[in-house]
């Protein structure tokens, strides 16, 4: 894979998918090939910073006591207060706030009634707040707002259930260049992961939310196939 195959690539997929009323996300699939997910030294799950922004707000909600929100309320889209949590009791409220945010950020010392009150909903979701990806935090934090930045640029890479990754890169009003970027840095982040590197890369995709994939270095081959790519951190 080398740079022109992914900017050929995403001119092809801009040129040649269905216009949408909204601007759809550029989203890129790898699939992999001799690896084995009942081994867990080869399945794939990290966070990844991106060397440019996805190309829209992502919004971080905060959980935290009254030792940390004042500086969370400065930076973050939301904060739950520790005096709140009881208010989530019921689970389609948790699941509302799982649906309107991206990251959530958990006071360090917070995360067992973190668990224990969104945890049943956020886990199958993931969205429980990772230290992977920086989103728990210890008292000592001075500053949030470096990780608020931090996490515009954050995706999360994973395997899960299946033998490929499928990630976000940009959206389709992005420029080519920040895009090719995005998805070099995606490929050359994962090959040191994975238990021979390029070897276990079957082939390289990318779509737009509505499209069809073209594959990088088979003439722009639309694959047609329905899969689903989840924009998950």
């Amino acid at each position: 894979m080398n740079k022109k195959q992914i900017l050929d690539a995403i001119k092809a997929v801009k040129e040649n998918s269905p216009k949408r009323n909204f601007k759809q996300t550029v989203d890129l699939l790898i699939k992999l090939k001799g690896i084995d997910l009942k081994k867990q030294d080869q399945k794939v799950d990290f966070f990844l910073t991106l060397p440019n922004t996805l190309g829209k707000k992502v919004k971080v909600c905060g959980l935290m006591d009254s030792k940390l929100a004042g500086k969370g309320k400065e930076v973050f889209d939301f904060i739950v207060h520790k005096d709140n949590f009881s208010d989530y009791k019921d689970k389609k409220l948790i699941k509302k706030l799982t649906s309107e945010y991206d990251f959530f950020v958990a006071q360090a010392e917070l995360m067992g009634l973190v668990a224990a009150t969104f945890g049943k909903v956020f886990g199958p979701k993931g969205k429980m707040p990772n230290p992977k990806a920086g989103c728990v935090v210890p008292l000592t934090t001075l500053d949030l707002k470096p990780l608020y930045e931090k996490l515009q640029r954050s995706v999360k890479v994973t395997t899960k259930n299946e033998i490929s990754i499928k990630v976000p890169v940009g959206i389709e009003t992005m420029k080519d260049d920040e895009i090719v970027e995005n998805v070099e840095a995606v490929y050359s982040n994962l090959l040191p992961k994975l238990p021979h590197g390029e070897i276990n890369i079957s082939s390289v995709s990318i779509k737009l939310t509505m499209g069809p994939f073209f594959k990088l270095g088979e003439g722009f081959k639309v694959i047609k196939e329905n899969v689903k790519v989840e924009n998950k951190k």
